[in-house]
């Protein structure tokens, strides 16, 4: 009897254990989407128009980031005399790159297809997670460059998984890692923001980031702007 008393108060632990996980996983990403403005003020925008710089081995290349929500992700930048792109629909990703002597645009492997399509979602993994199919789970907290980070492991609807590091101070992401296949090969990525700022609509970006190829700065973000479906077609 007693051992089976005991027995039933290890699950009860268990069980209220798993309940406290899930709740506090659903309180941070409460608290990041609340940093962001709202859920409603993040589910009305549409398009986002990120115009800046990235500094590439110490060449700066101007670029022109835009997207309009689940229906296409394209980034135009100038390096050299050139105009190339980078571009994601639901069904494909191309580049076109005259600066690496592609003479027509390329479409790109399922693999990276697959990596790329999360761009489309500029409401972020985090905004409605479940419906969306993704899996979210608390970590706890990690030191991260110095900076206390609540750690969460999202595993998106496509299988692609990442960590993200948000700042307990202000409920912001610190820094995103990130893993995907490319040509058979697990690739790791990371990506640090900063420089957050509320732009003339007053939705928060971070206008700095980095990544492995370089810093970008952004000098304007504009949000909400007319983008005809059109603009993402391969041209």
């Amino acid at each position: 009897m007693k051992n089976l008393l005991i027995f039933a108060f290890f699950i009860f632990c268990l069980v209220a254990a798993q309940v406290s996980f899930a709740q506090t996983t659903d309180e941070v990403v409460d608290k990041y989407v609340t940093a962001l403005g709202g859920k409603e003020k993040m589910l009305a925008l549409k398009t986002v128009k990120m115009t800046g710089a990235m500094n590439v081995q110490g060449a700066d290349v101007a670029i022109v980031a835009t997207r309009k929500h689940m229906v296409g992700a394209k980034m135009d930048f100038s390096v050299m005399g050139t105009e190339n792109y980078q571009l994601t629909t639901p069904e494909k990703s191309w580049s076109f790159m005259p600066i690496q002597q592609q003479t027509a645009p390329e479409e790109a492997s399922e693999e990276q297809h697959k990596s790329n399509v999360g761009q489309l979602d500029i409401h972020g993994s985090l905004i409605n997670y479940k419906e969306k199919g993704h899996t979210v789970e608390y970590k706890g907290k990690e030191v991260v460059d110095g900076t206390e980070c609540y750690k969460l492991n999202v595993v998106a609807k496509s299988g692609k998984t990442s960590i993200y590091f948000i700042e307990t101070k202000t409920d912001r992401i610190l820094k995103i890692t990130s893993k995907s296949l490319r040509n058979g090969e697990e690739i790791e990525s990371t990506t640090t923001f900063s420089d957050y700022k509320q732009n003339k609509d007053g939705y928060w970006f971070a206008y700095g980031m980095t990544t492995s190829q370089g810093e970008i700065s952004y000098s304007e973000i504009e949000t909400n702007v007319a983008v005809d479906d059109a603009f993402f077609k391969v041209n």
